[in-house]
């Protein structure tokens, strides 16, 4: 028995050293071409992926986002670009790092296996997906767009107008895909891996606090501005109670970021209050 139990554990810990381990960084509502430098800024990702044992084996997703999350432009996109990763790099295991409505695509492919062939694959190398303020329950601002509301044009790159995406991700639309075709969420089938989430609660734009520099302060002032559409708990995009809708609670920013400081929803997909840290030892 005690033979048996020692084979067991060797072959556990060979397994895992010769796990080769991935991250994917998955950006949110938008069309992108260089998510590298345009979404998460180079000095991010690279401190982030220094937690990996070879460095070399990320990417960074750029899809077309301003669709609904179950078109070719967008899950289709993401499944090919993931794919491509994973047969590239030999991956085993990868963690998906998302942001935003990046969030709300990755579980379409993690709730719908039979949707498209290389979903499975997909789902099967997943370790974990680190969920940065996710849209997983929907925003109040997606409605006052498509409504016609009008927001300042620091807002451009956060709402993206009338597109899909925007339309998606109004509360009342989000609520019926997350009862009828999400899993994750109360009263929903769990998601067959772990969806973490870490959640922004406050946006600070005092100007002559240095911290409300930090991923730029225009970006800042105009969240600050959108709260008015928010809950007292929100990232200026995204009420708390989206963001932790659907997966588990990882942390809220204030209990782990430097200073106590909170992440706005510019904020969270930046290197900003040792977030970079935070995701750097978790992967």
């Amino acid at each position: 028995m005690l033979k048996n139990i020692l084979a067991l554990v060797l072959v556990s810990v060979v397994a895992t050293a010769h796990a080769n381990e991935g991250v994917a960084f998955v950006h949110g509502t938008g069309s992108q071409t260089d998510a590298y430098n345009d979404y998460w800024t180079g000095s991010n990702i690279q401190s982030i992926i220094s937690g990996l044992p070879n460095s070399s084996n990320y990417t960074v997703i750029n899809c077309d986002f301003n669709q609904y999350m179950w078109d070719s432009r967008a899950s289709g996109c993401l499944a090919e670009q993931l794919t491509n990763f994973i047969n590239a790099k030999g991956i085993t295991k990868m963690t998906l790092i998302t942001h935003s409505n990046g969030g709300n695509v990755v579980r379409w492919i993690l709730s719908n296996p039979t949707w498209d062939s290389r979903y499975p694959n997909i789902i099967n190398k997943t370790k974990e997906v680190i969920a940065l303020a996710p849209s997983s329950g929907g925003t109040p601002l997606a409605d006052a767009v498509i409504a016609g509301n009008v927001f300042e044009a620091a807002l451009g790159w956060l709402l993206g107008y009338k597109t899909d995406a925007v339309r998606m991700q109004q509360v009342s639309w989000m609520a019926y895909y997350n009862q009828n075709w999400l899993f994750g969420t109360a009263g929903r089938p769990s998601l067959p891996k772990g969806f973490v989430n870490v959640v922004g609660t406050d946006v600070d734009s005092a100007i002559w606090d240095s911290d409300s520099y930090c991923g730029g302060y225009s970006q800042q002032v105009g969240l600050e501005f959108t709260q008015n559409w928010l809950d007292s708990c929100s990232d200026g995009f995204l009420n708390c109670s989206s963001q932790e809708a659907a997966g588990s609670l990882w942390f809220r920013d204030k209990s782990k970021t430097r200073g106590r400081e909170p992440l706005s929803h510019q904020q969270s997909r930046r290197k900003c209050f040792n977030l970079d840290v935070f995701l750097r030892d978790r992967i």
